[in-house]
Formats: C-alpha cells, structure tokens, sequence
C-alpha cells in the first residue's frame, strides 16, 4: 500500500489486492487504517516515478500503433484504427496486449470500443469487454456515473438527487441537467455514445512512414540489428521512391521481449534513401552506444521510421554513366560523423546580413543544410550577404567565442593602433598594424546603444597576427577599453 500527504494527513494512494481484501479504499486516512489493521505495510507514493513506468509503457504500447496517449496517472489510450488487422483482429490484439503486461508482471485492465470515452468505461468497470460499434448506449446506461469522467463534486451532486446511473442521466431532459450540473456532464455523455469527436493526442510524433518485423527470435548482437537496419531500409526505398522523397530524419525503434523500448535516432544534411546509406549511419551511431544498449532478452520487434521527409531530386546518369554528386560525399561524411559523435561535431558556416563579426557568421551544425540553403537564397536581415561585405581576407579564420580584454598601455595617436599589448599575461610588441575598420552598432536593435569599435589587424614581432578592436572613442568622459577578437592564420 502507497501513501501521500493530502491536506496535512497522509492517505492511501494505491492498493493490492490484499489491502483491498481487508476493505481499505483510497483516499482512507493511514492513521484509521492501521487502527484497523496495525500490521499493513505502507510506502510513500513516488508520483514521478509512476510517470516515467507509465511513459515507458507508452513506449513499448507503440508496437500496436503509433497513437498512444496518457490518460491521467494510471492509464494509456491506444487508437487502434486500421492496425488491429495487423494481429488478427481486434480480439486478437486485446490478447496480445494483456498476455505480454500479465508476462511483464502487470495487473492489466483493458477495453476496447469505437469512442475513446466508452473504452475507458469498459477498461475500469467490465474489463476485456469489446463493444461493438453502436453498442454504447446500452453498455453505458447501467454502470455508475463515476464510468463518465466526470469530477467528484458533480458526481456527489448528482447522487443527491438521486441519479446514480448513467441510464438515469440518459433519460433525463438535457436543459435542465446542463443548468444544474453544467455542461461537462452532457459533453462527457455525447464524447461516450460517439455524438461529439474526441481525439486522442499522441504523446509522439507519429512518423509518416514506417516498416516492421516481428522476430520468432529475438535479437542481440549489434551485428544482427544492423543487417536487420539494411533489410528494413530496402523496403522504406520503396515507399519514398512512391513519394518521390528522400528521409532527412530516421529513427530505429528496438521493442525488447520484457517491456523496454530504444530509440536511435540519426539525421541526414540531404534526403537520403539508399539502404547502404542508411545502414551507414545507423552503424556509426550504434558504435558510439556501444554497451548502453541492453539488449536483454532479445529484441522481437524491430521497426525503422522516417521521421521527417523532404522531396528527393533524381539526377541524370550522364553518358558514361556517372552522376554529378554536387557535394553528395561531404554531406554523407558530415552524417557519418555527426551520427557518431553528435550534431555539434561538424558545424557549417552560414553568412547572414549583419556587419558585427559575431553576428555575420554563426556556426550551425552541418545536418541543418536545408536551412542554410534557404539562408543563402533569401537576401534579407537574416539571409545572403550583400556586396558590400568585407573580404574574406580582411577577417580571421578564428573568433573568439567571446572577445577577451587585452591592456594596451600605449597608443600612437588617440585614435590610433596600439604600440604594444598584454593578452593571457604575455606581452606582444607591435611589428606592423592595419586599420581602423569602424564598425557602428546596428541600430534596429537593442544594442543600438552600444559604442562603437575600430578594429585593427595587427602583426607582433614574431609574425604572429591578431585581430584587436578599440571599444569607444576617447574623451573627456569615457576612456576606450581593447579586446582582441580573433586570430589570423
């Protein structure tokens, strides 16, 4: 028996079976009951480790079909709809279902009907009840009210009247009910006898393509999920080649015999839909798993999904017989190392329209390559670069992440480049400077306010070149600070 604390007393949350043989119910105070039975055992609930068993479950439920939600606390909806044919009918798959949570050691209770509201009637009142469509009403009309999800102060208030069915609320006149008792209770009533929709939102995103295979045997090496990868992804050639797309985004999904559920996921710069591609970057990103994968007893369900697609261009053969790649073979290494060691591994550079030198660049990872084109063809605050940008050669091919203060004890002129300077506390003496390149704060922004820089390239006398800025202008008021922004090759 689980407790929790409830108005400054603790009391009982959740049962077994033998608790309620002793005729204990929930919400009980835990000081009566052990006055009733001194000898009870009594835990304190964990709620968040309730809700990651109950996700977990969720997960695993995905083998019967990718719409699964959370209700409440303690239990799942599962539309079924054009899946159960998948196991031998909607029969067939309730058995399945409640064999593998009794295997797993769970007391399972489910029901099956055309609305979401009548299943979760037949799970907790009559459960392994199957409805059939049309058969609601008059399974509905003779379980208590509490079968309409209808909140305890309704349902009190209902009971005092004395309707304690949910047949008595059926022949009741509407108006009157819904002045009295508001219009949850007929909108639950119309959500269970299927007279209002009522969608199930699915906890994930339901991928639009997706093949399977049910394992007599369960799997266990590595090698054999990969060679399981390659077959999977043949037959999801064939449906993006229908569709004529290719997969940028692809999760390998490893139902285990007991109940735990993996999810690998890899990504791709371009759509891609060759199995050997596809087996490729599954294969870098098993090897970087490596033991954090427990395969347990076996996985006996394997599935391969395209989480995202995009429309995937046939190139033309020329008449040798060779295909111009554009490319092609940096963007599969880009996602071979990506897949293994993570997106921040391999990183693009996309210019955008700003003149402040941490602005103009930023560092994204190379699998957003989609974006980046669109950044590239669309010349605007955030798109290409206009003409007027500064060479390549005028800046250096490292930034700092953050500017980092320097002491220049000395300067020409006001205005000018520094004689000499201290950064990481080693002196550098000036050989040669370029500049000032002046570069005001852009004023659509809110660091409009913001001083001005005058940047200069400078050479120390042992050839090394660094890129400094003053921060400021010199007078009376305000003495400029310098930082050095990035280093020359």
């Amino acid at each position: 028996m689980t407790s929790h604390r409830e108005s400054n007393t603790q009391r009982i949350a959740g049962l077994d079976a033998r608790a309620e043989a002793l005729r204990l119910k929930r919400g009980m105070g835990i000081a009566e009951a052990r006055a009733m039975h001194p000898d009870i055992d009594v835990v304190e609930a964990d709620p968040e480790a309730d809700r990651r068993l109950l996700e977990g479950l969720a997960d695993w439920c995905d083998r019967y079909t990718p719409l699964v939600a959370l209700d409440g606390a303690d239990g799942l909806f599962l539309d079924i709809t054009g899946c159960a044919h998948l196991f031998g009918g909607e029969k067939a798959l309730l058995n399945d279902l409640m064999m593998r949570f009794f295997h797993q050691g769970f007391d399972v209770r489910a029901g099956l009907a055309s609305t979401p509201g009548a299943a979760w009637a037949a799970a907790r009142f009559v459960a392994g009840q199957i409805l059939a469509p049309g058969s609601e009403r008059n399974f509905l009309s003779r379980l208590p009210l509490s079968a309409l999800r209808i909140d305890a102060r309704t349902k009190t208030s209902l009971e005092s009247v004395g309707l304690r069915t949910i047949g008595a609320i059926m022949e009741g006149p509407r108006a009157p009910l819904v002045r009295r008792f508001g219009a949850e209770l007929i909108e639950r009533l119309d959500q269970a006898l299927g007279r209002l929709e009522e969608a199930i939102s699915p906890r994930l995103p339901v991928a639009p393509l997706s093949v399977e295979r049910h394992l007599a045997d369960p799997l266990s090496l590595i090698d054999d999920i990969e060679r399981l990868v390659g077959l999977l992804a043949a037959a999801l050639k064939v449906d993006l080649e229908r569709r004529e797309e290719g997969a940028r985004g692809l999760e390998l999904l490893l139902f285990r015999v007991d109940g735990m559920v993996s999810r690998i996921t890899v990504g791709a710069s371009r759509p891609i839909r060759e199995p050997t591609l596809v087996r490729r970057l599954f294969h870098e990103r098993l090897a970087t798993l490596g033991e954090s994968i427990d395969a347990g007893y076996g996985f006996d369900l394997v599935r391969l999904s395209a989480l995202s697609t995009a429309r995937f261009d046939a190139r033309q053969a020329d008449l040798a017989g060779e295909v111009e790649t554009g490319g092609e073979g940096l963007a599969i290494f880009a996602d071979r190392i990506s897949a293994r060691l993570g997106e921040p591994a391999m990183l693009g550079v996309v210019p955008v329209e700003s003149h402040l030198p941490e602005r103009a660049a930023p560092a994204r990872p190379y699998a957003q390559e989609e974006a980046r084109k669109e950044a590239v063809k669309k010349p605007a605050r955030e798109g290409q670069a206009s003409a007027g940008r500064p060479r390549q050669a005028d800046r250096p091919i490292r930034l700092l992440r953050q500017p980092e203060p320097i002491d220049v004890p000395a300067t020409e002129v006001p205005d000018g480049p520094p004689l000499n300077f201290r950064w990481r506390r080693a002196l550098h003496r000036v050989a040669r400077a370029e500049g000032p390149e002046r570069i005001a704060p852009e004023w659509w922004r809110e660091q409009a306010d913001a001083p001005t820089r005058d940047y200069y390239r400078i050479e120390d006398a042992e050839g090394r070149r660094y890129w400094l800025y003053r921060q400021g202008l010199y007078n009376a008021q305000v003495v400029p600070r310098w930082f050095l922004h990035g280093v020359f090759a």
